[in-house]
């Protein structure tokens, strides 16, 4: 699912939808559900799309490219009028209802449907193997929280042998979420002991045998979560698949900024360096990063960035990221750009007054992200500590979630202080 208008991470959404915006220095969003899949021998991918999809499209294909003997592919369906219908997806399972004519072209057994802008690493196999093992109808992937950390959170009620007694959305009263906790067996099931209870979490992750998933969407309904998959209890066999790895839902920009610097950690939650679970992305041919007289200290740098005489703390550079001379950068994120400038541009922009892409010198950043294609220019000090939320310089730099964003192509004078 890569359709959501992405509106909470607004402005790194502005031109692109959710699942397309860059990640960890080299990669997109959309890379680790479509990875998690090919590691699982899962090579039958649809990708539906809706909002701001170019940037998103060009990277799918320009990425995963098959073989024609596995017959595998990621095909990528846009919302479109048919004879049904006009108008534009309506949510989650109205998107997957709009394509049921494209999936029954294809002999399967069971749909695995998943959501675009998670930051995990699954091996869908198991959830599978244990959905065909219980004879379910619908499985539902949950992650168990502590109680002290589900506000906000959709949570289900599960018997001791993984069957869903209900759900309930993101309940406050304290009763009630006591009534929701794991019970002794499973809690000591989990593999992290700890005196808290535990809630159980939907991902969003749903295995669904294929007649159970045209009779759920035998109706009008529009959303998974809210209206579907609780309007099966009763009805289908509801199970849930308890998963204890690394979840995080890249749901605002406050949780993009610290899923990204959590990635510059000496142990990082997320491991991209697991050779038995690749994250495969764009094959992009850069060079190697060239540091000149550089201060690094906990940084993530991606391919064919030139980084000179500045210092670098706690912060992720995007591919082809430049920084000049003097500048200081720390729990920044730093999206790189998505091309080099020659000689006549770089000329022709300093005749404008348009400084080099990238960082320019002397400047001094701290808990920003700079989106891809930024122009920062020389003496620029960004510092996001004490600045609500809103606009500054002119819009050219937003504060959101308490974290300072300079928008994709955003151009920042010389001097600029925030």
């Amino acid at each position: 699912m890569g359709g959501g208008r992405g509106t909470r991470l607004h402005p790194l959404t502005t031109e692109r939808c959710k699942p397309a915006v860059p990640l960890a220095g080299k990669y997109r969003l959309v890379d680790i559900p479509i990875s998690n899949c090919l590691n699982s021998d899962i090579n039958r991918i649809f990708l539906l799309t809706q909002f701001q999809t170019a940037s998103l499209h060009r990277h799918v294909q320009g990425t995963y490219h098959f073989d024609p003997f596995g017959g595998g592919f990621v095909d990528i369906m846009s919302a479109e009028q048919t004879e049904k219908g006009s108008d534009w997806y309506q949510g989650t399972a109205d998107a997957v209802r709009r394509n049921l004519i494209h999936f029954r072209s294809f002999p399967h057994d069971l749909v695995l449907i998943l959501s675009g802008d998670q930051l995990y690493r699954m091996d869908y196999r198991k959830i599978i193997d244990q959905h065909l093992a219980n004879g379910s109808d619908v499985t539902v992937a949950a992650v168990p929280f502590p109680v002290s950390k589900v506000a906000g959170l959709g949570l289900m009620q599960v018997d001791d042998d993984l069957s869903i007694g209900r759900f309930v959305e993101k309940p406050k009263d304290p009763a009630v979420i006591d009534s929701l906790t794991l019970s002794p067996v499973l809690e000591s099931r989990l593999k992290a002991h700890s005196e808290e209870k535990h809630c159980l979490a939907s991902m969003g992750i749903y295995v669904f045998n294929r007649a159970a998933l045209a009779d759920a969407l035998d109706n009008t309904m529009t959303d998974f979560g809210k209206e579907v998959i609780p309007g099966l209890l009763g009805k289908k066999r509801l199970h849930a698949y308890i998963f204890e790895g690394y979840w995080e839902d890249i749901g605002t920009v406050r949780a993009f900024f610290e899923a990204n610097l959590a990635l510059a950690q000496p142990l990082p939650p997320f491991n991209f360096f697991d050779a038995t679970a690749p994250v495969y992305t764009q094959d992009r041919y850069l060079p190697a990063s060239k540091l000149n007289k550089c201060a690094i200290d906990h940084v993530v740098i991606g391919d064919g960035s030139i980084l000179t005489d500045s210092s670098i703390k706690h912060s992720v550079l995007g591919i082809r990221s430049y920084v000049g001379e003097g500048t200081v950068l720390e729990d920044t994120v730093l999206m790189g750009a998505d091309y080099y400038e020659t000689d006549e541009q770089m000329a022709a922009n300093l005749e404008q007054g348009r400084p080099h892409l990238g960082v320019g010198r002397n400047c001094n950043v701290k808990g920003a992200i700079i989106d891809k294609n930024a122009r920062i220019g020389d003496g620029c000090i960004l510092h996001a500590e004490g600045k609500a939320d809103g606009s500054y310089a002119n819009g050219a730099v937003v504060v959101r979630d308490g974290v300072l964003v300079v928008p994709k192509g955003a151009v920042l004078p010389s001097g600029t202080i925030v």
